[in-house]
């Protein structure tokens, strides 16, 4: 659960902390107090697009930070560790910080990409915005609650595997069909392709070779008379370098004769003469072998002229030329080896297609199944919510072949008053309606569902009176398997809470900033009070709110925390 969040530089406040409990915690204060920039926060917090709007007037930087207990939730520690994150003591903190330049996430201090910090926040947090029942209208999200409700949800991702198994084997049967038809069409041209440089015999590097021996067989004369005339200057039969060298090595001796300590220069002598002669060696090895040749030099250039044309006729270099006759020869071979793999592929389609068949078959069967339990679930709920008339449907619609999701749509129907048929959801149901059918399914599948916050943010739009104590009532029977966090402007919600925080707002150094305060006693009477629209010093107003206050406290045992001593928290 969350266990505290903490808050700088955000929108309009500069520094807060919120804590919260177990149980049922509800947020309240004056329109533009700054709740809802709290919810902000805390998507901002779960992964949710970073904009440097959020930044408060004169600050660099927004962050958020929240800590959660993780103590009961094992696949989450796993999770982490899996990624390189270390878990201590079962506290897991996320923080996101927002400059001017980019967006930054860590998790327990270990910077993370937003991705990974989004699949971690799905885990802890299920945040509901003013807007999100609107996706109760989504097709898509219809289906995965009835998958959830109906334990469904394994069997709905296998049918999608399968679904991209097949449709993944259809598109290389038909990439292997074209290209077949494509080999087929071009065969002529690919055979001349294939005789012509296969014919060639051409081996990679030959061009450079062949250059590098053209070279040497235009100028063999000029190289051997070069080589010649070095060899017989370092070895020859007169006045020779080595001669030479000869007549020095006496002098030499007779230099370390008169001091032994030169004996080192004739090691650097020796080195000197020994290649020296063996230069005069290569030499005279390298003369012999320069061919005059003039017939080989004609067939070189011959060949080198093939090349040419073969470069500029299939590619800019030998290397593109060599790959040019092996793919064209692949491909004709498409023309013999294609019929084969594409039995192949045919037999695999087979297969994957009646194992799809049967998942969806399965999956059917499940949501049929559940779709009865689910509808009926819905409607023992929605009397509690101020709908005692209201009757839920959930058709399954056939699909004309299989898809992704399965054989069918999941439409959820639903009939407000009594004599009307069941109409599906986006053509029956006012916001207010749509909000209180959400709450009905969450209050229905929070048993199942693993996530252990849920946040509801101002869910109470288009609802008073005993709808909302209703409402408030609901949320906190949802607080028995959860950790619910509520924003709210009734007085019937908020006094169904464990836990009251109060959102205020004022002006410090001519900006304005946020304030929160844990409430009990007399001063959550007070608010409460205020949220009733009397004058919350007023007997009256508060002997109303002890009321509300005191039949919540009765209606059953307090499943939170204890309520902590009010702390006043200032931004």
């Amino acid at each position: 659960m969350l266990t505290e969040l903490r808050i700088k530089n955000f929108a309009i406040i500069e520094s807060l902390t919120l804590p919260l409990a177990r149980g049922f915690n509800v947020l309240s204060g004056e329109t533009g107090a700054g709740k809802s920039i709290i919810v902000g926060a805390l998507g901002l917090l779960l992964g949710e697009r970073a904009s440097a709007d959020v930044i408060r007037t004169g600050a660099e930087r927004a962050t958020v930070e929240g800590v959660f207990d993780v103590g009961d939730r094992p696949e989450i520690r796993t999770l982490l560790d899996e990624r390189g994150i270390d878990v201590d003591e079962a506290t897991v903190v996320l923080k996101r910080e927002v400059s001017s330049g980019r967006a930054r996430a860590w998790i327990n201090g270990t910077t993370v990409n937003a991705g990974l910090l989004a699949e971690v926040g799905r885990l802890l947090v299920n945040l509901h915005g003013q807007h999100e029942a609107q996706t109760l209208l989504d097709p898509e999200a219809q289906r995965r609650i009835l998958d959830a409700f109906a334990g469904a949800t394994e069997t709905a991702a296998q049918v999608r595997h399968a679904h991209d198994e097949l449709a993944s084997i259809i598109r290389e049967i038909a990439d292997l069909t074209k290209r077949r038809m494509d080999a087929e069409r071009r065969a002529d041209y690919l055979r001349h392709v294939v005789q012509e440089i296969g014919d060639a015999s051409l081996t990679d590097g030959e061009d450079v070779r062949l250059e590098d021996e053209a070279r040497r067989l235009e100028n063999a004369e000029e190289l051997r008379g070069l080589a010649s005339g070095i060899a017989g200057a370092l070895d020859g039969e007169e006045d020779t370098v080595l001669q030479k060298l000869s007549a020095i090595s006496r002098h030499l001796l007779s230099i370390q004769r008169i001091d032994p300590t030169l004996a080192r220069l004739q090691e650097s002598y020796d080195s000197a003469y020994y290649a020296i002669e063996a230069l005069a060696r290569d030499l005279e090895e390298y003369e012999a072998s320069v061919d005059l040749d003039p017939s080989r030099l004609e067939d070189v250039r011959r060949r080198r002229d093939l090349l040419f044309r073969l470069t500029k006729k299939y590619g800019g270099t030998l290397a593109e030329v060599i790959r040019t006759g092996n793919d064209a020869r692949a491909e004709l071979d498409l023309v013999d080896s294609a019929g084969l793999d594409i039995r192949q592929l045919e037999t695999r389609e087979r297969e994957a297609r009646a194992a799809l068949i049967e998942r969806a078959g399965a999956l059917t069967a499940s949501r049929v199944a559940g779709a009865d339990r689910l509808a009926r679930a819905v409607d023992e709920v929605l009397p509690d919510l101020g709908m005692p008339d209201g009757h839920v449907s959930i058709a399954l619609r056939p699909l004309r072949e299989l898809g992704p999701s399965g054989a069918e749509d999941v439409e959820i129907c639903v009939a407000l008053n009594v004599g009307h048929e069941p109409r599906p959801l986006s053509r029956v149901a006012s916001g207010g309606e749509l909000s209180r059918v959400m709450l009905a399914l969450k209050t229905i599948l929070a048993r199942l569902d693993r996530v252990p916050t849920l946040v509801f943010d101002e869910v109470d739009a288009g609802i008073g009176g005993r709808v909302g104590l209703q409402v408030g009532e609901t949320m906190r029977r949802v607080a028995t398997y959860h950790q619910v966090f509520a924003i709210t402007h009734l007085p019937q919600i908020a006094a169904r809470g464990h836990h009251h925080i109060l959102v205020s707002k004022g002006a410090r150094g001519g900006v304005t900033a946020a304030d929160v305060t844990v409430l009990s006693g007399d001063e959550r009477v007070a608010e409460v009070a205020r949220m009733l629209g009397g004058d919350p010093e007023s007997e009256v107003s508060r002997a109303h709110a002890r009321e509300l206050l005191d039949a919540a406290s009765s209606a059953e045992p307090v499943v939170a925390e204890p309520a902590r001593r009010p702390t006043r928290r200032r931004a």
